[in-house]
């Protein structure tokens, strides 16, 4: 089964639910579901910054497993982050999320 993750909660769905759940399982590969790609709202879009480490351990399996992490483009222009993103890191709104996705279709779409 292939899902995607929208991060849209604030508080600790991204430095708790991904980098102590989800990233470690991706990293071990007992996941037990392809994810083919992470979109982040508001601040979650903090973990895409260059230097953040989550971001960057995200960004290398996102590079070895062709996964999508993208960044709300709204929510990456008024932080002002969205020329500092990790390698690969795109930054877009929902339409272009769609598309994006549209090769490598999700079967489940999971909001955190």
């Amino acid at each position: 089964m292939k899902v995607a993750y929208i991060f849209s909660t604030q508080g600790h769905s991204v430095s708790f639910k991904l980098a102590k759940m989800i990233l470690p399982q991706l990293e071990e590969g007992t996941h037990g579901v392809e994810v083919v790609g992470m979109f982040f709202f508001e601040d979650n879009n903090y973990v895409l910054q260059q230097g953040n480490p989550i971001g960057e351990r995200l960004a290398a399996l996102a590079n070895s497993k062709g996964m999508l992490l993208m960044g709300c483009d709204q929510c990456c222009e008024e932080r002002e982050i969205e020329d500092g993103l990790v390698e690969g890191a795109v930054i877009g709104c929902f339409p272009k999320l769609y598309s994006a996705l549209s090769g490598n279709m999700p079967d489940q779409i999971i909001t955190l």
